[in-house]
């Protein structure tokens, strides 16, 4: 396939962009498929209770009055065993390496879990596996798997106050970027004292992305997983006073042209957030460009995007002022660490 490179204006960014018709490999992670299936969402997604719509089985700020973020997809069950325990097979949705999974339940709210490594149009994207029961045997991290591949069996396990009732068993299903290759150093430094059983593989460094927009752009037909990152609504923008941080290189695709950084040497960055806090675009910055000598600056707030997403608190508004809060702050200072 040819590909055409053309300039584009995306945002307010001046993209260097690779036109793709390319569709993405993801595939359900279970043999539930009813998401497909007009007016099946609660045969699809299982809610937090019977008497909760299915959308708080959904990704987003769909818990809690719409204050509490959920990052991933709630698929139920369709198979059990003769004490009603689930036992369907979950699968790696795409072609990918196993980085990590976790068999200690009490570790982690995800319970068991695994992750799987993607790239896909030259961006990495991670699928995560939650509330497993077992992990299938001979999985190994660094292991190549295949979309479709049994990786583990589905289960009700978390380190929740309140169990996973058999009604409502499932896989929380996610499809994250990963923030930071420094992570464990970064919370170290951050997080003093607490505990941090799962490396870089700690959810705090897995920024998530609706599979549902995923599997239905897929359904719709050409979709192109590159530039649905790159499309991502705007919550806000940030400048950092940093030169260089890992998920320039990681996310390279996702990186501006700037002629004048080019010319005269990058020391700073101008970059976008969705409201779940993913960077979907940077643009280096000359010194001349720079605004200010802060290292962190909000410069921009998407108050519509805001009042549709509150939920992540990444900006507040003060005295007629917008400004980062304390974990938006955190949010950028992880991206750049």
């Amino acid at each position: 396939m040819i590909r055409q490179i053309l300039p584009a204006v995306v945002a307010g960014f001046l993209w260097c962009c690779v036109s793709s018709s390319a569709q993405t490999p993801f595939q359900f992670p279970t043999a539930n498929h009813a998401l497909y299936e007009p007016g099946r969402e609660l045969s699809f997604l299982a809610p937090t209770s019977p008497d909760r719509p299915w959308t708080t089985g959904s990704f987003g700020c769909v818990r809690t009055d719409g204050w509490q973020m959920h990052e991933g997809l709630d698929i139920r069950s369709l198979q059990h065993d003769r004490h009603g325990e689930p036992t369907d097979p979950v699968m790696a949705a795409a072609d990918g390496t196993v980085m990590y999974f976790s068999t200690r339940a009490g570790l982690s709210n995800y319970g068991k879990y695994v992750v799987v490594r993607h790239v896909i149009e030259g961006v990495e994207i991670y699928s995560l596996y939650a509330h497993l029961s077992e992990i299938a045997p001979g999985l190994a991290v660094g292991r190549n798997v295949r979309a479709g591949e049994v990786i583990a069996t589905m289960g009700r396990t978390s380190n929740t106050a309140e169990r996973i009732g058999k009604e409502r068993a499932h896989v929380h299903f996610e499809l994250n970027v990963l923030v930071n290759d420094n992570f464990n150093a970064w919370f170290r430094k951050n997080l003093p004292g607490e505990r941090n059983d799962h490396g870089p593989w700690n959810g705090q460094n897995l920024n998530g992305l609706d599979p549902r927009d995923v599997f239905l752009g897929e359904r719709s037909g050409k979709f192109s997983v590159l530039n649905f990152l790159r499309s991502q609504t705007e919550l806000c923008r940030v400048q950092v006073r940093v030169a260089s941080f890992p998920f320039l290189k990681r996310y390279a695709p996702l990186v501006l042209k700037n002629p004048l950084a080019d010319k005269n040497g990058t020391a700073g960055w101008e970059i976008a957030l969705n409201y779940n806090a993913v960077a979907f675009a940077l643009r280096p910055l000359a010194e001349t460009e720079l605004k200010s000598r802060a290292k962190i600056q909000l410069l921009s707030v998407n108050e519509a995007e805001y009042r549709a997403h509150p939920c992540r608190k990444l900006v507040t508004q003060r005295t007629g002022h917008w400004q980062l809060t304390e974990k938006g702050l955190r949010e950028v200072g992880l991206l750049i660490y």
